[in-house]
């Protein structure tokens, strides 16, 4: 089974990305614009946000599919299963 099969929410999470962008570009149309900088940083804190959410889903769709697969299987597969776990903590 491939990685892709595994992560039914990859196509969700690229969409929010995707979002994100959009409205990233649409910041800096605002700085270009000279709009306020409270504005500007109220627009750049949901941005901050909407990208935080979309790595959290990810992270926890690893741990959910990816890491519980291996952890059930061989001991190798679960001792690498337990080292990728303590390693994709730091992005939380």
């Amino acid at each position: 089974m491939n990685d892709a099969a595994l992560h039914l929410s990859h196509p969700e999470i690229a969409k929010r990305l995707k979002r994100a962008e959009g409205h990233l570009r649409s910041i800096v149309g605002m700085i270009e614009a000279g709009r306020p900088c409270l504005e500007l940083a109220q627009q750049l804190h949901a941005v901050e946000k909407a990208v935080a959410n979309a790595k959290r889903a990810l992270i926890h769709d690893h741990i959910d599919h990816c890491l519980e697969h291996a952890a059930d299987g061989p001991a190798p597969e679960a001792r690498r299963a337990i080292e990728e776990f303590k390693e994709i903590t730091k992005y939380l």
